[in-house]
């Protein structure tokens, strides 16, 4: 007699394990476009640019002269180097490459952080933006971590309240996660913002503080400032950023964190899980940040003319005009019946009460393929509002 086929059961971490709903969403542009649909797709981040040539070339150099092997789970001593000497610059900070951390993009960092400064099902809390990364809270729930939201308005220009922020902190609190420039509204926190929030924690010492700050180099109005460089904030602020966005080297997984004292555990989370980052990655990066910045300025140039056309859109009105009862039956009516593909709203946290229905338009795009997708949109809606007539 045949034994019955039983699965063992997933455990209930890998069951709740949240996703990015930007890959899910391609997937659904990916089936239509083999089905001969054509597809305006805004759905992911991906840089239309190719890497510049000079950290193409240096890749191949590196593949050349047999830099295949493992390195050290923190990185390359050059890469090390090269970074804290960018990120400290842009800060106005004097970091040190044994602070800096090297990992396969900085995704995991956001991972590692909350399993090294939270306690699984202890009930520490940690603080987040919505909308927001949807990384975060899902890793937040995978670690055990209780998920505290923060609400990003539109009337403060996608920025939360500082009052707000200082509410949501309980002595459970143990990390606030800061996005800035933010993904996906594109708001940013003004300095007074920052010292607001620093002035709140100078009196809960218990906190750390992710500053994800991936999209620092594509800030286009007014200074760009981290926490880290205002009183007390920098011992305690972990500073993420990377390759992905500035380069246009979103495949080749290069990210880079800087932090005295978690830089260890990072380093040993590394070794618990990749090893190491791509040996011939961290050279091309090495040259990204070292070489020629003219094609990096002129991707910066191009991403703020698209930026001008479009973002994160309310589409409350547009939801009415359509008879879509929310954004997300809005962005599958406008996948299949005009071949756009954005986000919406609830794939990045809990609609915002009381801001209405968004979109997300990645600008990553070409500005053709944007005035394309616009003009489909307005079609779309057009029709919606005369067939409701």
């Amino acid at each position: 007699m045949n034994a019955p086929h039983i699965v063992p059961r997933v455990s209930r971490r890998g069951e709740s394990l949240g996703t990015e709903n930007a890959f899910v969403v391609l997937a659904e542009v990916n089936d239509l476009v083999r089905q001969g649909r054509d597809i305006v797709s805004f759905c992911i981040g991906q840089p239309d640019f190719p890497t510049p040539e000079n950290v193409q070339d240096a890749a191949i150099a590196a593949i050349r002269a047999g830099k295949h092997g493992y390195t050290p789970s923190a990185g390359i001593d050059e890469l090390r180097e090269a970074a804290a000497r960018d990120m400290g610059k842009r800060r106005g900070l004097d970091i040190v490459p044994e602070e800096v951390v090297i990992a396969a993009g900085a995704k995991p960092f956001i991972a590692y952080t909350i399993a090294s400064v939270t306690d699984y099902g202890a009930g520490d809390e940690v603080i987040y933006p919505v909308p927001g990364f949807p990384i975060y809270e899902s890793q937040i729930l995978a670690n055990g971590a209780v998920p505290v939201h923060l609400h990003l308005r539109e009337a403060r220009d996608f920025a939360f309240d500082p009052h707000e922020l200082e509410s949501q902190i309980t002595p459970k609190t143990r990390l606030l996660i800061l996005n800035s420039p933010h993904n996906p509204t594109g708001g940013s926190l003004k300095r007074a913002d920052l010292e607001a929030i620093a002035e709140i924690l100078r009196m809960h010492p218990q906190i750390w503080v992710f500053a994800d700050e991936i999209y620092s180099r594509l800030l286009y109005d007014g200074e760009f400032v981290s926490l880290a460089s205002l009183e007390g904030m920098r011992d305690r602020t972990i500073i993420s950023d990377g390759a992905s966005k500035t380069w246009a080297m979103t495949g080749w997984r290069i990210g880079f964190i800087a932090n005295k004292t978690l830089a260890p555990v990072f380093t040993r989370w590394i070794t618990n899980t990749e090893s190491c980052a791509s040996q011939i990655s961290q050279w091309a990066a090495v040259e990204a940040i070292n070489g020629p910045q003219g094609a990096a300025e002129a991707m910066r140039r191009s991403f703020l003319e698209r930026r001008d056309l479009i973002a994160w859109h309310n589409v409350t009105e547009a939801c009415k005009m359509t008879g879509c009862a929310d954004s997300e039956e809005f962005r599958k009516r406008l996948l299949v019946e005009a071949g756009v593909a954005v986000l919406a709203d609830i794939h990045f946290g809990r609609r915002v009460p009381g801001d209405g229905q968004h979109i997300r338009f990645s600008y990553a795009a070409s500005p053709d393929a944007i005035r394309s997708g616009i003009a489909r949109l307005d079609a779309f809606v057009r029709r919606g509002r005369t067939a409701g007539r």
